[in-house]
């Protein structure tokens, strides 16, 4: 950082020097250069060479010039290609027209210290200039960098003075900051788009558990922050991320190779450029680390350096995203006739000839050693036939780029001198070249719009970003040569949407023709939901099935969905089913018992009728009052048959039923039984001499009696229907598999009014009977009364607790239960003895033995 301030201060010492006293420097960076003089003065910075061979400063003399290593054919075409672009420009009488745009490129070795290095150089007179020349004009634009390092480095520096720069690899979402970067401008599109459609990328394959490997500059750093943001939007989870650089020691390379080694992802993203990724590329492929996807960034993916067999070992069927090819027919005749010996003096030609024809040319004044002789070339090679990628002009990206760049600069130069557009007709300038201003020319290219000769149109958003699209490549190996294959399309649209379209059966895999999957944990079956692991990533979870009630009907559920309140979840826990609807039925053998015994019970109670009827005339039955027994046997009969509204399926009607009729048939009852207890005690107290109670108790009070104290159930049971009647309800309370259909009482204090009033009509029988009880033996009803209704009080007093506590269709038979035995109580305790003495002690059914003795 301190050579950094100090390089910015130089440049602002010689800003002023230009400006205040003429071209005088104080000093000079020793810079080759491609230079070419013009009316305007546009630079260029490029990493010819990808190395950076760094010398420690003594401070005692002069810094030593700087060297650099490993020559990049693809960055040396870059330069070839803004040279074609400009002097295709001179040569269009519709640009600036009677104005030649000149050039000086300059070599920044990769490294941010030497691209401020070429800056400051660029903002000094060229050396290629005679002394005594008036002084040339600066740049009015620049275009750089490929590193978005070294173009953080130009756009900050330059920035503040207006100076625009046009960078054609540069793709750090950082630049985009136009309050630190105001004049940035760039010909490919901004990391933000990129991150964005490598995420498209991992959602569009299911990648959950991926790698990522970044470069140690703001290019890596930057791209793999973006893309992390946006895949964690997804539920995508970063296992690692190694970085790595071109300077880095063989044991840091080494330990981001043991990091691949022991991770377990089978997808990872390096965000590298090709000079910093290389040396890693060769160590994986030296310890053969294969089955492994690899996903590109557009700074490697179709570098041709690692497109080799070699490197394909591990690297193949890499997919990755690049910038809009374009071919551009006329630049082969240009690259072809690139030589050293048609400017000797022009920079890197002579390093380009040397790895292309393999021989040093001898140029002329220039002593070769003898030990050289054997390299140097004959003057008659030539380019014209070669077959090198260099010289492929079908698949240009970056060169395309830096192409564009070049016309943007051009379409902004000359709206600005002619206040109009190219091609319309241009009259005279209205500025003089000498006026230019690199502010003005920032704001001039920040409105550019134009569509190119490729039908592509051309123009910077706010952020001095072009549009964004990308190719989707795929790594193919065809005739044993390495191929960037185009499989697809990756398009931003003004909404912010994007469209994706990849050809998925063409692609090559590194695992063959399936695509491959990478996930911590395997996806989490139907019926089971994802729980997470304490201390490791969320797509690191543990499936633990769902509970009972509750479903996961896809795979891979975060959470298990509740199943509806009448559906239980099935053993599988994926589906939800109905749940067993529960009630007291006609055909399970609970019901045909209780059914049995209902009907057999209205059975005896015919048949008792029946003997009553056609007995009616003996003695037993005179004494035991005909009237009130009949009526006893019709409200017992009704008893009897009052459980079968009980059993079935509960509906409105039957619920209404059930539980009126057993409080009226019940109540009718036990005032039948109170009748006939009132008589036995009056009877009883009419022998006594000068009793006259029987006879104001006789039929019509009797009758009264029966009459009101049902009339009052009766009351009771129509209020209850009116204000709050029973109804059919679904009780779930019971089983969470089960639903029991059960009859609602409605009002509980209404169901519990009915039972209370017949518990009372009761316990006055019960007093009654046993004030009575020591009447004589042959004549003592009272007796069997009193037993009748011992009975019916234990049976209703037990059948509330066991009413309550019982569940489901239980329920329903215990009342059942309840209603029958207190019916069969009183039919047996009251009947059973006079029908034995009628059928079959027919001998005792007579007056004296009925009056007996007391």
């Amino acid at each position: 950082m301190h050579e950094l301030e100090r390089s910015m201060l130089l440049y602002l010492s010689i800003l002023y020097l230009n400006t205040a006293s003429g071209c005088e420097l104080l000093g000079r960076f020793d810079m080759p250069s491609l230079f070419k003089q013009g009316d305007i003065m546009i630079g260029g910075i490029f990493p010819v060479f990808n190395k950076d061979i760094s010398s420690i400063s003594t401070f005692d003399r002069d810094p030593p010039g700087v060297k650099c290593a490993e020559f990049d054919l693809r960055a040396f075409r870059w330069t070839q290609v803004m040279i074609f672009a400009i002097e295709e420009i001179n040569k269009d009488p519709t640009f600036l027209p009677n104005i030649s745009l000149g050039y000086r490129i300059l070599n920044s070795c990769s490294s941010p210290t030497n691209t401020l290095r070429a800056a400051l150089t660029l903002a000094s007179r060229p050396q290629e200039t005679e002394s005594i020349s008036p002084c040339p004009p600066v740049i009015s634009a620049l275009i750089a960098e490929a590193g978005s390092s070294q173009s953080l480095a130009l756009a900050g520096t330059l920035g503040p003075f207006q100076m625009p720069v046009v960078s054609y690899f540069s793709t750090c979402a950082c630049l985009s900051d136009r309050a630190k970067y105001p004049t940035f401008f760039r010909t490919i599109p901004s990391d933000y788009f990129q991150a964005k459609a490598l995420a498209a990328l991992v959602k569009r394959f299911g990648w959950q558990w991926i790698g990522a490997i970044q470069s140690d500059n703001d290019y890596g750093r930057n791209g793999i922050l973006a893309f992390t943001e946006e895949v964690k939007k997804l539920g995508v989870c970063v296992a690692f991320v190694g970085t790595i650089g071109r300077t880095y020691t063989m044991d840091k390379i080494l330990n981001v190779v043991e990091i691949i080694k022991q991770s377990t992802v089978k997808v990872i993203l390096a965000f590298v450029p090709e000079s910093d990724f290389y040396l890693l590329m060769k160590e994986i492929v030296k310890q053969n680390i294969t089955g492994i996807q690899w996903i590109a960034s557009e700074a490697w993916i179709t570098a041709s350096r690692p497109s080799t067999p070699e490197i394909y070992q591990a690297f193949g069927g890499a997919l990755g995203f690049v910038v809009k090819k374009m071919a551009i027919p006329k630049l082969k005749p240009f690259l072809t006739g690139i030589s050293p010996y048609t400017d000797p003096d022009a920079a890197f030609v002579r390093d380009f000839w040397e790895i292309m024809v393999g021989c040093r040319p001898a140029l002329p004044g220039e002593h070769t050693g003898t030990e050289a002789t054997n390299q140097i070339c004959t003057g008659n090679e030539t380019l014209t036939n070669f077959q090198d990628v260099f010289f492929n002009i079908t698949q240009l990206r970056v060169s395309y780029n830096v192409y564009t760049a070049v016309y943007a600069i051009a379409h902004a130069l000359h709206q600005l001198v002619f206040c109009q557009p190219v091609g319309e007709k241009t009259v005279r300038p209205c500025l003089n070249i000498s006026e230019i201003h690199p502010k003005e020319v920032t704001d001039h290219l920040q409105r550019v719009n134009f569509r190119n000769q490729f039908g592509d149109n051309v123009f910077f958003d706010e952020n001095g970003n072009p549009p964004a699209s990308y190719d989707i490549i795929n790594w193919q190996l065809r005739d044993g040569q390495v191929q960037h294959v185009t499989l697809g399309h990756f398009a931003f649209a003004a909404n912010g949407d994007y469209d994706l379209r990849i050809q998925e059966e063409e692609i090559v895999w590194r695992t063959g023709k399936m695509v491959p999957t990478s996930v911590c944990s395997n996806v989490c079956p139907v019926g089971t939901r994802k729980a997470e692991i304490k201390g490791k990533p969320t797509c690191c979870f543990d499936c633990i099935p769902c509970a009972d009630g509750t479903i996961a009907n896809s795979t891979g559920a975060a959470d298990c969905t509740q199943c509806p309140q009448e559906y239980w979840s099935n053993d599988r826990k994926d589906e939800c089913i109905p749940k067993t609807i529960e009630f007291l039925t006609y055909y399970e053998p609970m019901g045909i018992a209780l059914t049995v015994v209902s009907l057999l019970g209205a059975t005896l109670t015919l048949a008792t009728m029946t003997i009553f009827i056609r007995c009616r005339d003996t003695p037993v039955i005179k004494a035991s009052n005909s009237e009130l027994s009949c009526f006893l046997l019709f409200s017992l009969f009704l008893c009897f048959l009052c459980p079968l509204t009980f059993i079935g399926r509960p509906t409105v009607w039957t619920c209404m039923l059930r539980h009126t009729a057993f409080g009226v048939t019940f109540a009718l009852c036990i005032s039948c039984v109170l009748g006939k207890t009132i008589v036995v005690v009056t009877a009883f107290k009419a022998t006594i001499p000068g009793s006259k109670v029987a006879g104001k108790f006789g039929p019509a009070q009797q009758r009264i009696i029966v009459c009101s104290c049902t009339l009052i159930q009766i009351i009771i049971c129509l209020l209850w229907l009116k204000l709050n009647p029973p109804f059919p309800d679904m009780v779930f309370r019971y089983s969470n598999k089960k639903i029991v259909l059960e009859c609602n009482t409605g009002s509980e204090a209404a169901f519990y009014a009915v039972l209370g009033y017949i518990g009372i009509l009761a316990i006055i029988c019960l007093v009654l009977a046993f004030l009575a009880r020591k009447l004589p033996d042959n004549f003592n009803e009272a007796k069997f009364i009193t037993f009748s209704m011992l009975i019916f009080c234990a049976v209703w007093i037990t059948f509330i607790p066991a009413y309550v506590s019982s569940p489901g269709k239980f329920t329903v038979a215990v009342e059942i239960f309840a209603i029958l035995s207190s019916a069969y109580g009183l039919l047996i305790c009251i009947f059973a003895p006079k029908c034995y003495i009628i059928l079959i002690k027919p001998e005792k059914n007579t007056k004296k033995h009925v009056m007996g003795k007391i």
